[in-house]
């Protein structure tokens, strides 16, 4: 009996199968919309598998932790003298310091190259738990100021420039002029959890430091049996009592704790993919709405069918296995559709996806991805015929036996037909405003002017080698006969050098932003960005001078110390009139630095358009402080720029002849225009708002979709009704307006629900702009009217096909067929 039955139920699937496969229209139509949701899921979830997910590589990596000061939501950097109060933590196997940022020039077996430098202590490896792939870690006695010169260098630097040679070990390599001993080699997996250093030098801090600097990260490992919140509790109360004998301002408060090395590598990631997922899922639910839908109006339109069965006999559950055998081929269907859909968006945004995010892998779609798909599609489908069958009835009606079909769907369809298009069209007004909300911050942000001139303009980097520059003057002279060279180029006109570009993705969270303590004589302290900048430098790039002069080649070492101010510094500090007064820079020791404001130079976004500018110090190079200059030059290079006719990129040959004819064995870096530069600083920033219009536009799509279904079947379904009215004289543009009004009331409903929806969540779509590009946005009536209009217009276009076929009902077929 069991085995007949089982029969029978494949035999009505199988039937459900090969009459859907024979006239596939609606089977197309339901896995396409199944599919997009589960496309945009299952992209957004590999995209997080593959980041947050990704457990580091490092044995285990939950027990590794970054140490230091809350700054937000996240523990920030350390000074050494803090770090070295953190010896013999209770519940840690090992606490280690280092310092990155930093490039360095290269000497030694092959072409003169600047590389990435990480100083590091010899605990760090340890804490990571990891072993050099070759070699050894540092030792005491290297790990020490005047130790014995060694390095580490990095796994795809021994690739690339040694070609993976075993014998390097013992070989010598020429770092910032000085010779030192290759004693091991890292491992593969170093870069992606401790910052890019194709070189690591030991950072040999004395036994008590009182170096202050905030550019370092403390990393510990915590024993076994360890607690993270009691080795915070503990980190605190020691770093605080440090905060209270240092005479710090008891009034606050600083917290000092520990965070999980994970947490802290994807705290950049974290809330762009949250508000990915959260579009991917309401994408999601917009299609499964939508699928309810499209299995609702195909039970009913079985209704009649159903019925007939039912009359001869057969059995309740067999009148329903065609639903739920076409149920499950929607879902099938659905799912392989949708991992083709995701793999295919995945690959075309693979080049936009910040590598920082991936920490050294690549996105993948893997079996859990397959699985999520599978099983989303036949849940949904499964769900969504069921809930039909429900709504339908489940089998047979008296009623539909009694018309003969002809009553179709219009009786039945009901109250939740229309509900679910409502729904459709307000989830949808949600995300499309949510969208509208990112496209307006950004073209607020791109017709704000950057304050400079970026066409065509040639930049590349150069670090003075210290051994041949060791002091201001040499690199002054450095620079000055360099730039000479460099405007001798074919096609250049100019040619100047700065620390700093207005705009650049290395200033961004490096020592590149370079700001420092100063005041106006008399007043309170404040940071600022402090450049230095030679001669031509503004007229290059097109940084208008408002008040006063520009740099002179006579403001040279020795003579008296001048300085230009940005807009917003002078507005802040002298309201408005700084020309003429003095603005002093602190030092180390109490050391302040002097100089006369000469000038004022308009504000520029060196994080990018969508940042807040920020007040800025120049200083001519030539004069810049010895400390300053030393300390800068320990981690940053400096710029030079180019401006010309032509292509930039005609001079590139032109440049590297200049530097190795000035300075023969001086590598440089990162030769590329400023225009790309200026691409790359809004790279991530254009990957959140082309995934939320993606998002938006599949959300009117299915909207559309969705309301298109219904139409063209309560059309089908009335169409003797509209045949009758027609032989009763009404005229074809009467029955066009009354399906046309049907379908536009359903579209206002949904527009209401989804405005008051998107209203309530301003203020969190407002902070969310704030956390990811730093730039505010509100809900205006544009934005709704935007999204308002885009819906509507989609609707009026999905409902008009329907009312078309509406209008042009044959009257003598609808006779017939009474």
């Amino acid at each position: 009996m069991n085995i007949m039955l089982s029969r029978i139920g494949l035999t009505e699937i199988w039937r459900a199968w090969r009459a859907s496969l024979r006239r596939p229209g609606f089977l197309l139509l339901a896995a396409g919309v199944l599919a997009l949701g589960i496309a945009s899921t299952v992209a957004v979830f590999a995209l997080i598998q593959s980041t947050l997910l990704r457990p580091l590589p490092l044995p285990q990596p939950a027990r590794v932790m970054v140490v230091g000061r809350w700054s937000g939501a996240h523990v920030g950097t350390i000074s050494p003298r803090y770090y070295q109060q953190l010896a013999g933590l209770k519940g840690v196997t090992s606490v280690a310091l280092k310092q990155a940022g930093s490039m360095a020039n290269i000497a030694g077996d092959g072409a003169p190259e600047q590389v990435p430098r990480i100083y590091a202590d010899r605990h760090l490896l340890p804490a990571l738990g990891l072993q050099p792939s070759l070699g050894r870690n540092f030792d005491a006695q290297e790990d020490r100021p005047g130790g014995a010169p060694a390095v580490m260098i990095g796994y795809g630097f021994w690739q690339r420039r040694y070609g993976g040679d075993p014998q390097v070990l013992g070989r010598r390599l020429r770092v910032d002029g000085v010779e030192r001993s290759i004693i091991g080699v890292l491992p593969a997996s170093f870069n992606a959890v401790a910052g890019v250093g194709d070189v690591v030098l030991p950072l040999a801090l004395p036994a008590a430091s009182k170096d202050e600097g905030a550019n370092y990260m403390a990393i510990a490992r915590l024993a076994a049996s360890a607690d993270a919140a009691t080795v915070a509790a503990e980190v605190d109360a020691r770093l605080h009592a440090l905060d209270v004998a240092a005479g710090g301002n008891a009034m606050v408060r600083t917290r000092y704790g520990v965070e999980r090395l994970a947490d802290w590598l994807h705290r950049g990631a974290r809330p762009v993919l949250r508000l990915f997922q959260g579009s991917a899922l309401l994408v999601l639910l917009i299609a499964l709405v939508n699928l309810a839908n499209l299995m609702l109006l195909r039970a009913l339109s079985r209704g009649h069918d159903a019925a007939v069965r039912g009359a001869l006999g057969a059995s309740r559950l067999r009148l329903m296995l065609p639903a739920l055998g076409e149920g499950l081929l929607v879902g099938l269907i659905g799912a392989v559709l949708g991992m083709a859909l995701a793999a295919t968006g995945l690959a075309v945004m693979r080049g936009f996806i910040p590598a920082q995010w991936l920490l050294g892998g690549v996105v993948q779609i893997g079996a859990s991805s397959w699985l999520m798909a599978v099983l989303l599609g036949l849940v949904a489908a499964m769900l969504a015929a069921g809930l039909a069958l429900w709504r339908s009835g489940g089998t047979a009606s008296l009623e539909a036996l009694r018309e003969g079909g002809r009553s179709g769907v219009g009786r039945q369809a009901g109250w939740l037909g229309r509900v679910l298009v409502v729904a459709q069209v307000a989830l949808a007004a949600m995300l499309l405003s949510a969208a509208g909300v990112f496209v307006h911050a950004l073209h607020d942000a791109a017709r704000t002017p950057l304050g400079f001139s970026s066409e065509q303009v040639l930049s590349f980097e150069l670090a003075p080698v210290s051994a041949d520059y060791p002091d201001a003057a040499a690199v002054d002279a450095l620079t000055q006969r360099l730039s000479e060279r460099l405007r001798a180029i074919p096609g250049v006109a100019a040619a100047a050098v700065t620390t700093n570009l207005p705009t650049s993705t290395d200033n961004i969270g490096s020592f590149g932003h370079f700001s420092t303590a100063m005041h106006v004589p008399g007043g309170s302290t404040f940071n600022a960005q402090y450049h230095g900048v030679g001669p031509g430098y503004f007229e290059l790039l097109e940084i208008p001078l408002q008040r006063g002069r520009h740099f002179a080649r006579s403001d040279a070492a020795g003579s008296e110390r001048v300085a230009i101010v940005s807009r917003d510094l002078a507005e802040q500090r002298y309201d408005g009139e700084a020309l003429g007064k003095m603005i002093d820079v602190e030092g180390t020791g109490n050391t302040v630095w002097p100089a006369r404001i000469v000038g004022v130079v308009g504000d520029t976004w060196q994080d990018g358009p969508l940042q807040p500018q920020q007040p800025v110090l120049y200083v001519p190079l030539a004069q810049m402080p010895e400390p300053l200059l030393a300390g800068f030059r320990r981690f940053e290079p400096l710029r030079f720029v180019l401006r010309g006719h032509g292509n930039p990129d005609d001079w590139r040959a032109g440049v590297r002849a200049a530097v190795a004819e000035v300075a023969p064995d001086q590598p440089i870096a990162n030769l590329r225009t400023l225009r790309s530069i200026l691409h790359a600083v809004t790279a991530e920033v254009r990957l959140n708002l082309l995934l939320i219009g993606v998002f938006a536009a599949l959300a009117v799509l299915l909207a559309a979709a969705g309301l298109y279904a219904v139409m063209a079947v309560a059309v089908a379904a009335r169409e003797r009704e509209f045949g009758v009215r027609m032989a009763l004289g009404a005229a074809p543009a009467r029955l066009l307006h009354l399906v046309l009004r049907g379908g536009l009331r359903q579209i206002a409903a949904g527009l209401a629900l989804g405005v008051v929806a998107a209203w309530s969540l301003a203020r969190v779509l407002s902070q969310l702009l704030m956390t990811l590009i730093g730039h505010g946005g509100a809900l205006d009536p544009l934005v709704m009217l935007g999204a308002a209009v885009v819906l509507l217009l989609a609707g009026l276009l999905a409902c008009l096909l329907p009312a078309l076929r509406a209008a042009r009902v044959a009257p003598m077929r609808a006779l017939r067929g009474e």
